[in-house]
């Protein structure tokens, strides 16, 4: 099955098969938010990032097995204004950056901060706190044993440059962690999956980072 990351709202999911993690992504709502299931492949065990938009199909998504997390990537609410009834429907666990989830409706049950494992089954996602677009921003990584990384960026990192930012200072801050804790960390092989449109690489992106710094957006 070839994955290219293109998804449509109303659309089927695209499916990533990795040795170990399967990555069901799907396009919600009209802000034409992305979600994914991830589904361990030893284990079954499912985790949702971003319960955007749409219940209805995100639960038709996660299927009769359930989920055990929800992973919010940031507090703004097209990423989470179906989350409350994913968890009533699963009573999924969630997982919020530590400096947003006070602006996330439903309770976070576990406060995320930079560097900590959030698990599906036996693959192993890091968390990667970035300040800018929101305070509490996180991205996840997950670092597969069998090939190259896949990091989950939210709204902090697009095909195209970084997340909205309210003004200078927050760009800056938000640039820095992307430097720093994404690119400065992760090989040019690293797939993003970003919270809206398509995919990219870490590779097709980096020659642009002189370019988004001088833009200032």
């Amino acid at each position: 099955m070839t994955y290219s990351g293109t998804v449509t709202v109303g659309g089927p999911a695209d499916v990533h098969e990795l040795p170990a993690l399967m990555i069901s992504k799907v396009a919600v709502g009209p802000m034409e938010n992305n979600a994914y299931l991830l589904r361990c492949r030893t284990t079954g065990e499912q985790l949702l990032i971003d319960a955007a938009a749409d219940a209805a199909t995100l639960l038709t998504l996660i299927g009769d097995g359930g989920i055990a997390s929800v992973v919010t990537t940031h507090r703004h609410g097209d990423h989470w204004q179906a989350l409350g009834e994913v968890v009533a429907a699963t009573g999924a666990r969630t997982y919020a950056g530590r400096y947003d989830a006070e602006g996330i409706p439903v309770p976070t049950d576990v406060l995320v901060d930079d560097g900590d494992t959030v698990r599906v089954g036996a693959c192993a996602l890091t968390a990667v706190h970035l300040v800018g677009h929101t305070p509490g921003s996180i991205a996840l990584v997950y670092d597969d044993p069998h090939g190259h990384a896949h990091v989950f960026t939210g709204d902090c990192l697009f095909p195209g440059g970084p997340g909205k930012t309210a003004g200078p200072v927050a760009f800056a801050s938000l640039m820095d962690g992307l430097e720093t804790k994404v690119f400065g960390k992760l090989a040019d092989e690293t797939w993003i999956y970003p919270g809206h449109g398509d995919d990219s690489t870490l590779g097709a992106e980096r020659p642009h980072l002189a370019e988004w710094r001088a833009r200032g957006w």
